[in-house]
């Protein structure tokens, strides 16, 4: 077994004192045993934390590439050449003629440009967020709408919809607004609920606590939308997920909160790795499970709200990236968390581009893209999760 760097590769005297099964009475029969007598539990092993640079390269050269063809692809071709004369005549002491119109410079300055940015930012965050999740509830199945986030965010959005709230920009549309609020909102009554029945927030407890909060607040919008049926077009617009933006506003808003939660996650890295080998095995190495797990839960639940609010609610993308990653790269967290951050963002950044381009001049919710790969990649979930996370 492998523990994370740094800490100490040996167990705490009462976990070897008895083996699974055998209550101290057991242990006293028998005052000398043998490693026969004592087989050891077997724990999860975590992958080393150090990758190839290729790895690191391959993230920045896929985030650059979706980048660049989102921005040169779609009803206007822009000669990517030309985008990128744009792009650097933007760039202090410099200044190259691009050769594109008024028209094309504010095609990629105010449409594509604005759009390609908010989908690597929601994209990193739903894929930092999602790792977090499998590693403090240590299951590969856990997604960045676990404790009721979707729920709270559809919720808050169908009521802002509903009320004709919406229509504005940025700051100005309340519609992103109130489903951040709705999010909260949901994670806080799912912590609150969990903490009720389990005064220690077991993982366990969150998760059930957060199923029934799910649950609850579908079930109010469901009866929303059944009451307001003229608005249901434009609510499933919003739940199926959407990047369209004019501006930079909604990346203004966004990245604050992805910026600090992203930081905190990162940080959080190495207690993550510990807390793989078990709550009891932690706490003997030094470190505060509960403390640990109510950071990073509140962190990754804060920067999803944050996410969904002005994405809609776009998923798979929490599961795919980091379990990829896992597979590949290493089970540690401190390869796991970074390289999310940087192919989560290629990946929605590319799936929103194929939902503008596929069907175009129409567009594909960007959550049918995402669903398209997502559904058979979670078959694949389910069939190596025993042999990833122990």
């Amino acid at each position: 077994m492998t523990l994370a760097e740094g800490a100490p590769a040996t167990l705490p005297p009462e976990r070897l004192a008895a083996p699974p099964g055998r209550g101290a009475a057991s242990v006293a029969s028998h005052p000398h045993p043998g490693p026969e007598a004592l087989p050891p539990e077997p724990l999860p092993t975590i992958r080393p934390a150090h990758v190839g640079w290729r790895w690191w390269v391959g993230g920045v050269v896929a985030v650059l590439a979706v980048s660049v063809a989102g921005v040169t692809l779609g009803p206007v071709r822009l000669a990517p050449s030309a985008v990128g004369a744009e792009l650097l005549d933007h760039l202090p002491l410099l200044s190259i003629d691009s050769g594109l119109s008024a028209r094309q410079a504010a095609i990629v300055w105010d449409l594509r440009l604005p759009r390609v940015v908010l989908g690597l930012l929601v994209g990193a965050m739903l894929a930092v967020a999602g790792a977090s999740y499998q590693g403090v509830f240590r299951n590969p199945l856990a997604d960045p709408y676990l404790l009721g986030v979707a729920a709270g965010a559809g919720l808050g959005a169908t009521f802002a919809i509903v009320a004709g709230l919406g229509g504005g920009g940025g700051v100005v549309d309340l519609v992103p607004l109130i489903a951040f609020g709705g999010a909260l909102v949901a994670v806080a009554l799912t912590y609150a609920l969990g903490a009720s029945g389990d005064r220690l927030r077991s993982a366990a407890s969150l998760v059930l606590a957060g199923v029934a909060v799910a649950s609850f607040f579908t079930a109010l919008q469901t009866y929303v939308q059944q009451r307001n049926a003229d608005t249901i077009r434009e609510v499933y617009s919003w739940i199926l997920g959407r990047l369209s933006t004019a501006g930079w506003n909604e990346v203004l808003v966004l990245v604050p909160y992805v910026a600090v939660t992203a930081a905190v996650l990162l940080l959080a890295a190495r207690s993550l790795d510990v807390l793989a080998v078990g709550e009891e095995e932690a706490a003997a190495l030094g470190l505060h499970p509960v403390r640990t797990r109510v950071l990073v839960v509140v962190a990754a639940s804060l920067g999803t709200a944050a996410a969904v609010s002005v994405s809609g609610l776009i998923g798979f993308v929490g599961i795919i990236v980091p379990h990829t990653i896992r597979l590949l790269a290493g089970s540690s967290h401190r390869v796991i968390l970074p390289l999310s951050l940087l192919f989560g963002a290629a990946f929605l950044a590319g799936a929103d581009l194929l939902a503008r381009t596929v069907v175009a001049p129409a567009e594909l919710p960007i959550g049918v893209v995402t669903a398209f790969f997502g559904a058979p990649f979670f078959v694949l979930v389910l069939r190596t999760s025993r042999r990833v996370i122990g």
